[in-house]
């Protein structure tokens, strides 16, 4: 009787495995979820929405887009993080949930670094500084000088405590040696208006928001807040080139699956993302959204770049002592 039972148990040890290895092999045989920690018609929704779009050729199965926004995209991460590790749930992640937040909220029910399976880095979406036209300052260097020459004059706004455009300002103050003071707003919208208006000096915005205003001359363009320029404002140069070494604040898209996902699943979702980013129709998408492509896609990449974006925005946010419940 024992040989027989043990007979059957060494079976079974064989055969499960063989059974998942053909369940990765014909994945996907049903619909993908592709969830969006933000509401429905931002930009992160929209270059979703297109990605999916895109997916459904090279993966033979149609990808839905279902947004779970909340808590600065910690409530979609979370259910991602506890979604079944099949390849059928994934999530849209973005600087926040990936790699800001961990350090920001005192209670997360997920860990970037440990909680996900990282499949493909889709690429940045550079920030820049803008300043009203009554700042008389020109470029960074310039408005260092004034900052420091006229304390708690300047003023930045940001969408919020903890948003990376509150984390930038933070980090742009350490950098540069300056006071510059914060002022948090429910939102871009709110925050962009008071800047127009001249009731705050200065924010670090996305350059997709900010590029009507500097074309207009409603707001002046001081620097690129991102470690490369962009072909959007190509004569704008960088932070960094302006003095501030290593100064980067762009905020990244990547698309992780939850951890334990097979690794046969992870290849094929990799590879039909980049597919999927290699349409002309998809890549037209990415440049008119200002967004740009990563150079590293593979899963080690991504896996790299949350940990070092961690680590990066753990410091700033101790830093600065800032906290959210």
């Amino acid at each position: 009787m024992k040989k027989i039972l043990m007979a059957i148990l060494l079976s079974a040890g064989t055969v499960l495995p063989a059974v998942a290895t053909h369940a990765a092999d014909a994945y996907p045989t049903q619909p993908i979820r592709l969830i969006v920690p933000f509401p429905p018609g931002g930009p992160t929704d929209a270059l979703a929405r297109r990605l999916a779009d895109g997916l459904s050729k090279p993966l033979g199965q149609t990808v839905i887009v279902e947004n779970k926004a909340g808590a600065g995209g910690n409530i979609g991460a979370e259910f991602v993080a506890n979604a079944k590790p099949d390849g059928y749930t994934l999530l849209f992640g973005t600087s926040g949930p990936l790699a800001i937040n961990v350090s920001l909220y005192k209670k997360l029910g997920y860990d970037p670094r440990t909680s996900f399976t990282p499949i493909v880095r889709i690429g940045h979406l550079p920030n820049v500084l803008v300043v009203n036209p009554s700042v008389p300052a020109t470029d960074v260097k310039e408005l260092i000088a004034y900052a420091k020459s006229h304390p708690d004059t300047l003023s930045f706004a940001s969408s919020g405590n903890g948003a990376s455009s509150h984390l930038a300002g933070v980090l742009f103050n350490d950098m540069a040696g300056t006071h510059i003071l914060h002022v948090p707003y429910r939102g871009t919208g709110p925050a962009l208006n008071d800047l127009l208006g001249g009731q705050v000096s200065m924010a670090f915005t996305d350059i997709l928001t900010a590029l009507p205003h500097i074309k207009s001359g409603t707001l002046r363009a001081i620097g690129l807040a991102s470690a490369q320029r962009s072909a959007a404002v190509p004569d704008l140069p960088t932070i960094d080139e302006q003095g501030l070494k290593g100064y980067d604040v762009s905020v990244f898209f990547g698309i992780v699956a939850p951890a334990g996902t097979p690794a046969p699943v992870v290849e094929k979702l990799n590879a039909a993302f980049n597919s999927a980013m290699a349409d002309p129709g998809v890549k037209q998408t990415l440049e008119t959204q200002g967004i740009v492509p990563a150079e590293d896609k593979t899963p080690q990449g991504l896996a790299h770049f949350i940990n070092s974006e961690v680590d990066k925005w753990a410091k700033v946010i101790k830093t600065a002592n800032i906290s959210l419940d």
